[in-house]
This record gives structure tokens, sequence and C-alpha cells, in this order.
């Protein structure tokens, strides 16, 4: 059931659907053409609440919580993008949606990566935000190092603390690879727009690499922007989405 946008969407309850052994939560807002968005590592939907007002003038917007964040339960079986491609399926199923745009940040970019690969048929336009096919070469060490350092400790004292293990394993998405690799891209034939910021976390070579795979791909670099320029350019990024999306 879709619910009104008022002032802020996250004043209202998540809606849930049963995946597995895990109630993975969502936002459905808006009218029009699905527009899919999948927020970063450590985050959840709220990530969004700079676009979702300008976008839901557009698109009927579904902002899922991934499996072990926000609202999302975690199950009994760890965390891995397969898992929550299949999540992610069940939810569009449910709510009885068949073709998408698709807007990933971060590991959220990784995870729409992982469905488009593995259910193309659901994929629209695919933008990828800041998104890495290569754990370690591709993101800069200055931040992959800490998160590598924060996975140890927390699977140290996984053993003994279950919040150490819900740690572990959210950080283990971004120290384990997917299961994609650069030449997994090129089954990509969706329209598909990259953004980064010129000093994002993400490597400049990655991003170069990756869309010399992709197809059809364009690369947007946010001068002066890092890692969060939807949060911290919410203008310039909305607009960017929305022109990609209506093809102008």
């Amino acid at each position: 059931m879709q619910k009104g946008f008022e002032i802020d969407m996250f004043g209202y309850e998540p809606e849930f659907v049963v995946c597995g052994d895990a109630r993975i939560a969502y936002y459905d807002v808006g009218r029009g053409k699905p527009l899919v968005l999948l927020h970063g590592n450590g985050e959840d939907s709220s990530y969004w609440n700079a676009q979702i007002p300008e976008l839901t003038r557009f698109y009927r917007v579904i902002a899922v919580d991934s499996r072990g964040h926000g609202a999302s339960g975690s199950g009994g079986h760890g965390l891995s993008f397969e898992m929550m491609a299949e999540d992610l399926k069940t939810v569009l199923d449910t709510l009885g949606v068949k073709k998408a745009h698709f807007l990933g940040f971060s590991d959220g970019g990784n995870l729409a990566i992982k469905f488009a690969l593995t259910h193309p048929e659901y994929i629209d336009k695919l933008i990828l935000n800041a998104a890495n096919v290569e754990m370690f070469s591709g993101v800069k060490p200055q931040v992959q190092l800490p998160v590598i350092a924060g996975y140890g400790v927390a699977a140290a004292l996984s053993r003994f603390s279950k919040k150490a293990a819900r740690r572990r394993d959210v950080l283990g998405l971004m120290v384990h690879p997917y299961g994609v690799t650069m030449n997994d891209l090129e089954r990509l034939t969706m329209p598909t727009l990259i953004i980064v910021g010129e000093h994002d976390a993400i490597r400049e070579k990655q991003t170069k690499e990756m869309a010399s795979h992709i197809p059809h791909c364009e690369v947007e670099v946010f001068r002066d922007g890092d890692h969060f320029v939807a949060a911290k350019q919410p203008s310039r990024f909305n607009r960017t989405v929305i022109e990609f999306l209506l093809g102008r």
C-alpha cells in the first residue's frame, strides 16, 4: 500500500515483506514509474531524505532497507549480496513491480549491480552512485584499511557479542568480494549512469574501468564532491538523476 508524501516520509512506519528468515522493510511513496532506491553500508533508507521529495514528483519511489540494515531483520545466516538481491526480488514481486529504474549508493550500487546481473528483466535504467567491483584495489586505502581493521575486531568479538556479530556481517559486505568481475559488467546492457565525487572513496581508475565495460554508460563526476554527493549536493544530484531517467 502506497503512502502519501507529506513532510518527511520517515515519519511513517515502514511496511514489511517476509523474505525467507527475515522481514525486509521498505517505503513506498509517490506515483508513476517505479524507482528503487538502495542505500549504502551501515545506513538505511533515510540516506535518501534529500532525494525523496523531488523524486516523488516524477516517480513511485520504493526505498528498501537492506537485510541487516535499518528496520529490516538480519535472519540467521549472515549477510551477502546474493541474499539481498533475492530479498529485493521478493519485495518487488510482492508489490507487483515487473520493471523499474534503480538507483544505488555505494554498497547499494553494488547490490544494484548484483541484482541487474541476476535479474536483468527488472531493470529499465540503472544509476550507480559510487559503486565498485574490486573491494581492495577499487577503494582508496584510507577508507578500506579502517574497514578491514574494524571487521577483524568485530569478527574476533563475535563469539561473545551479538552486536559484534552484526557488525562483522555488515562490514563483511565491504571486505569480501561479492562475485562480480569487470567482465561481468559487459552484461549490463541497460542504459547506465555512474555518479561519483571528484574526491570519492572509490578510486578514479576503478570508475573508469567500470564505465569502459558497461556497454551504454555515462559518467558524471561532481566537482569538489566526496563519497556522499547525494547528501551534500542534493540539488545537483537530483537534477542529474531526473534528467538521466527522463532522457533529457
